[in-house]
């Protein structure tokens, strides 16, 4: 097992949890990779998917808001009256 150093709002907390050799691996390389610490880029690595479950679920959401307004003659009445009253 490994201690791992997360940031939050500029505490640095620690983590322990278990990780497989061939992840140790690929972060033992992280000098490569053009980060200081193993640390710093399992932050990263971390941020990075945060940021994709995000994307995904907005564009899911995205998704499910097209297919109600394309199913749904009331919604898209709705929508149109809405924009003839909108500034010009």
């Amino acid at each position: 097992m490994n201690m791992v150093t997360f940031k939050n709002g500029g505490l640095m907390l620690q983590a322990k949890f278990s990780i497989e050799e061939m992840q140790i691996d690929f972060l033992s390389k992280y000098k490569s990779f053009g980060f200081k610490d193993k640390s710093s880029m399992l932050r990263t690595a971390l941020d990075l998917l945060k940021k994709e479950i995000e994307r995904e679920d907005l564009k899911r959401s995205a998704d499910l808001y097209s297919e109600l307004y394309s199913s749904d003659d009331e919604i898209k009445e709705l929508t149109e009256s809405a924009l003839e009253e909108w500034p010009k």
